[in-house]
């Protein structure tokens, strides 16, 4: 599970496309960009990312009280190059239309 999308924007005149991917902890603003650019063939300009802390829970029983903790994690909000205007997200590949049609 090294990286995860949660969100992603299309470009516009002013800004440029940007997605928001859960990445592990550990990861650096560089490993991510090598990440995606290797990998997936993006043209990654810049990286942000946030670290946040996982939420502390308790359940109080009948006979005792339950701790846990919910597992720490990092965003990364990418930004795109400017050759990359439509991040693909809700569009339908005509080539997986044709598979399910041929089932």
């Amino acid at each position: 599970m090294p990286i995860v999308l949660l969100s992603a924007r299309n470009a516009t005149e002013t800004s440029a496309a940007k997605a928001t991917f859960r990445v592990l902890p550990k990861m650096t603003k560089h490993e991510v960009k090598e990440h995606l650019t290797k990998i997936y063939n993006l043209p990654v300009v810049k990286v942000n990312t946030q670290n946040f802390m996982g939420q502390r829970k308790r359940v109080v029983g009948k006979r005792r009280v339950a701790y846990y903790k919910y597992a720490d994690f990092k965003k990364a909000i990418v930004t795109f190059g400017p050759s990359l205007t439509d991040v693909g997200l809700g569009v339908r590949v005509d080539e997986m239309e044709e598979e399910e049609n041929e089932e």
